[in-house]
């Protein structure tokens, strides 16, 4: 069996949203490699439980990272796909969306716009 490619882990970062089973992070590499990241058309709307997981998730990002570029590592990539493109985007660029090395971050100006509730210290979910 092939050896799965090394990912950082985000030690203190959130695995998913309690109570309601969507995941932030994942366990383990794929054997297969990453799961590529790419721009998903959003459907949820404010009020909406899917608002308020990609909020929630958003606040985890901008609470663990903040400002500075992040690797991609553990993080899920059905979530970040949710936000790719928008509110985090590429932080270099050769950017390879294929690579769990990959640099990431958070267009605050976007961000902010879209999820003001992100950026407050303790989000109610």
């Amino acid at each position: 069996m092939p050896r799965p490619p090394d990912m950082t882990k985000h030690r203190g970062f959130p695995s998913g949203m309690p109570g309601h089973g969507h995941h932030f992070t994942i366990r383990r590499a794929n054997e297969k490699g990453a799961t590529p990241l790419k721009k998903l058309q959003r459907l949820a709307r404010p009020g909406t439980i899917e608002h308020k997981v990609d909020a929630a998730f958003l606040h985890a990002l901008w609470h663990h990272f903040g400002p500075e570029p992040f690797e991609r590592g553990n993080l899920d990539a059905g979530r970040l796909n949710l936000l790719f493109g928008r509110e985090v985007v590429p932080a270099e660029d050769n950017f390879d969306p294929t690579s769990y090395d990959a640099l990431l971050r958070i267009d605050e100006k976007v961000a902010r716009r879209t999820f003001p509730e992100s950026f407050d210290d303790v989000m109610e979910v």
